[in-house]
């Protein structure tokens, strides 16, 4: 499949030299997100999966702000309406969000400016790197509507990025998470200026995509499915997964590269 060809209708979509940026296109209202750019997000995250021409992804929003999360008149009103069994297939439908940006075999690089709340704040967890900006503000606000802090894997996933009691904290009270504390707490990988943002996530994902992208997926694959094992069973999983890196022509690429003393150029096989 070639993901140049891919058309979106309610998100922003461009390639270029392997890197795919995917846009929250809603800068008037600070890009919430709808019934519709949830399952959008969704389908495209699966279908990157079979994009060979795809080797990393940047998630960003349009404008001054990265994601205010579900739109209140679009998504919260009807929500108010829905009797269990369609919460619950919304409340499933919005992970699954989630495990498509897990499974999606490319890494994400986040692009976080301005607002980052709610479901917003769940999508810039589920990248594997996040670029932000002083001021920008991370919010997992779900308890300041009267909800839990449990959405969307937050749960699992944000303990794991801050550690547990910072996590904790987050998801207790809703509170919002600056830029520099969002560095020093590990949930920004660098912060930057807002005019810079972007292009630096796009610098980053293009350096991941230059590289054995091949052994990347490897790398995301494990670093999910760990979460799980206990410490024997992750050392021989990766045991595995390692040989099968060794038997790639990019490992051989850079023995000889090495030896020859250039740079490898990896082509992910």
């Amino acid at each position: 499949m070639d993901a140049a060809n891919l058309t979106t209708e309610h998100v922003g979509w461009s390639t270029d030299r392997g890197v795919a940026t995917l846009t929250l296109d809603r800068p008037g209202r600070k890009n919430p997100l709808t019934f519709e750019s949830y399952a959008e997000i969704r389908d495209t995250f699966r279908t990157l999966a079979f994009a060979e021409d795809v080797k990393a992804v940047v998630l960003t929003g349009a404008g001054d702000n990265f994601c205010s999360g579900g739109d209140v008149h679009e998504i919260i009103g009807p929500l108010i309406k829905m009797n269990m069994p369609d919460l619950l297939k919304f409340t499933r439908m919005t992970g699954d969000v989630v495990i498509a940006m897990r499974h999606c075999p490319q890494p994400i690089v986040a692009a976080v400016d301005g607002v980052c709340a709610g479901a917003g704040a769940i999508l810039a967890m589920a990248c594997d790197l996040r670029v932000g900006t002083a001021r920008s503000k991370v919010a997992f606000l779900f308890n300041r509507v009267g909800l839990a802090g449990c959405d969307m894997g937050a749960c699992a996933i944000l303990p794991r990025i801050i550690g547990f009691g910072r996590a904790a904290e987050l998801l207790y009270t809703g509170r919002s998470m600056a830029g520099e504390e969002a560095e020093r707490w590990g949930f920004y990988n660098r912060v930057c200026s807002p005019d810079s943002v972007l292009a630096e996530a796009q610098e980053l994902a293009r350096q991941l995509a230059d590289g054995p992208t091949f052994a990347n997926g490897i790398t995301k694959r494990m670093l999910h499915k760990e979460w799980d094992m206990g410490l024997d069973e992750a050392i021989e999983s990766e045991a595995q997964a390692q040989a099968i890196c060794m038997q790639t022509e990019d490992f051989a690429r850079a023995y000889r590269a090495f030896v020859a003393r250039e740079r490898p150029v990896f082509e992910g096989n």
